[in-house]
């Protein structure tokens, strides 16, 4: 069961001006299951993506960056079941016979479509199954089948991930609405997951995509599950320009800064929502390392801890055998790091105080932390006045079920 994470609600979720979605089922892999989701975009949008920093990444990767390059995006094409990476050249192909069958039947170009894969890695994508399903998908698409899509597009998630939010822009009300998969697989750089995040904002093309950079950096490049960086990862951000403001034209002003809290709000609850579903979590942790010298050794600190296997089994035990915490800062990197200037936090308890025991730490008010759901790791670095977080989870027995039976 996800960590304190409920599957949404369709009522909740707030249509988006211009975004139609569809589902249906297209024996991918599995049969009657939703495994083929289209989105369709009204003329007008923009759309900007961000995607893995694998080198080997997957074919519909390499598909998306070449169509975003163009312009214009009209649909997009999801598939679960099957991630079409490290399938060399046919997979190229049968990622673009995909966006292919796709505009046929809008009356579009296929550089205006994006396909996007999920599943197991160096199978042959049955695109045939995908364009046989094709018409059934686009009969389904309306503006609220946001929950419908966010069903389809999961694969070892235990909860589909949604989440909407109204806002004001320069006195306009403007709609977010975001879904996302994920539950293993995931690190920084991305995660392996998929994020779909739309506004009927007015936003000038080139500020959508640093909105879309930016927004990625403060949730899904936060979040990390088990160190790995998939082969998929795309986070893809739609704004459809129908909102009654004047268009966003930098990020810096007052509009922008309104737009960016809004979309981040939901960004980080989609990015939160895959650690809480991380495969076999049963623990939500947030890792907040302050006092560096910079955000990015920040980062570094807070990683090397949430990747820790040690650690993550250590929350997931709730054993406080907190020098695995220290050992973890130590090895993290920073080389002229001084132990003696480290404090350490678990909650309200003060554990570590100038790189030693704080004499006043009990071991049952560790423990006592460690037993909850929801736990946040303090860290002090004695360096400086920066400060970053990174949210992750523990790694339990079923983890390795999961990933041990995932082609079965």
């Amino acid at each position: 069961m996800p960590v304190n994470l409920s599957a949404p609600r369709a009522g909740d979720l707030h249509p988006v001006a211009g975004v139609r979605l569809g589902s249906t089922e297209a024996g991918i892999r599995k049969a009657n299951r939703k495994d083929l989701a289209v989105i369709v975009l009204e003329p007008g949008a923009a759309v900007a993506g961000v995607f893995t920093q694998n080198r080997f990444c997957a074919a519909p990767v390499q598909v998306c960056r070449e169509h975003l390059a163009q312009g214009a995006i009209r649909a997009m094409v999801i598939n679960t079941g099957n991630a079409n990476a490290g399938t060399g050249a046919d997979g190229l192909q049968r990622a673009r016979a995909t966006c292919e069958a796709v505009a046929r039947r809008l009356g579009v170009a296929a550089h205006q479509v994006l396909p996007f894969s999920t599943g197991v890695i160096m199978e042959q994508l049955p695109v045939e199954r995908i364009e046989a399903g094709l018409d059934a998908a686009l009969a389904d698409a309306r503006p609220d089948h946001w929950l419908r899509a966010a069903e389809t597009i999961v694969t070892t998630d235990t909860v589909p991930k949604a989440f909407s939010r109204r806002i004001t822009v320069d006195g306009a009300p403007v709609t977010i609405t975001g879904i996302s998969k994920g539950a293993g697989m995931i690190r920084p750089n991305m995660a392996t997951m998929l994020g779909f995040l739309a506004c009927d904002a007015k936003v000038d093309a080139a500020v959508l995509q640093q909105l879309a950079l930016e927004l990625a950096e403060g949730s899904f490049n936060r979040v990390t599950v088990d160190g790995d960086t998939s082969t998929n990862d795309s986070f893809v951000v739609i704004a459809t320009n129908q909102a009654a403001h004047a268009p966003v034209t930098s990020l810096a002003s007052p509009a922008g800064q309104a737009l960016k809290a809004g979309m981040l709000e939901v960004a980080r609850l989609l990015a939160q929502a895959i650690v809480r579903d991380g495969e076999g979590a049963t623990k939500f942790i947030t890792v907040r390392v302050e006092g560096g010298a910079n955000a990015a050794e920040c980062r570094q600190v807070a990683y090397a801890v949430a990747h820790s296997p040690l650690v993550k089994t250590a929350f997931f035990a709730s054993d406080p055998n907190l020098g695995r915490i220290l050992a973890a800062v130590g090895y993290a990197g920073i080389a002229d790091l001084d132990q003696a200037q480290i404090e350490l936090h678990l909650d309200d308890v003060h554990v570590v105080t100038r790189g030693g025991r704080n004499p006043a730490y009990r071991e049952e008010d560790g423990q006592r932390v460690m037993k909850q759901s929801e736990i946040t790791v303090r860290i002090g670095l004695g360096r400086g006045s920066a400060a970053d977080t990174v949210w992750t989870c523990d790694l339990s027995h079923d983890y390795v079920s999961i990933n041990a039976d995932y082609r079965s």
